[in-house]
């Protein structure tokens, strides 16, 4: 008895931009929501088609330069007033114009590497493996080809229908994609 691998999802080729954005458009009217496509260059609207959702990143950003604002305000407060007071002209010792530059200095470099590391993260990368790289057929997504991939996750995937209803969206080709 030999064990076949796990399916992940069934993935149909289409030629063109404008029929993977079609194909996209009517799997989520059908009300498939766990789906992937893979183009050669970005296609306007495709994100939109699948159900992208945005996500969560520009929050972080932001709380990230709020921290970063509060941290280089406080560092040069205590420096400054606590921990070495100077009485430099009569300036009184919390001068707090000149804590402007170096406080927007912290502000961009939390945002920034927020930013960075958010997006790595959020990507989900590295990832040297994905299963779809086991379709021979990929290989043309990063030249001329457009995939469109159904996962078996899917509470509406069933094998056969989802199979059915690919190649009835006029693909090249339909593939299981294998874990």
């Amino acid at each position: 008895m030999s064990l076949a691998p796990p399916l992940y999802g069934l993935m149909a080729e289409f030629d063109t931009p404008e029929a993977v954005l079609a194909a996209a458009r009517r799997a989520y009217a059908r009300g498939y929501r766990r789906m992937d496509a893979y183009t050669p260059f970005p296609v306007e609207g495709l994100s939109e088609a699948i159900g992208f959702q945005h996500t969560c990143l520009p929050l972080l950003v932001l709380i990230a330069g709020l921290v970063g604002a509060i941290v280089g305000f406080a560092s040069q407060y205590y420096a400054t007033v606590i921990d070495y007071p100077l009485n430099v002209g009569g300036r009184p010792l919390n001068s707090w114009p000149s804590y402007i530059p170096i406080t927007f200095e912290v502000v961009i470099l939390f945002a920034a590497l927020t930013a960075v590391v958010g997006m790595i993260a959020l990507n989900g990368l590295p990832m040297p493996y994905h299963p779809v790289f086991n379709v021979p057929a990929f290989s043309g997504a990063s030249r001329d080809r457009f995939f469109l991939c159904i996962e078996a996750t899917d509470p509406l995937f069933d094998r056969e229908a989802t199979q059915r209803f690919l190649e009835g969206l006029g693909p090249r080709e339909v593939s299981e994609v294998e874990q």
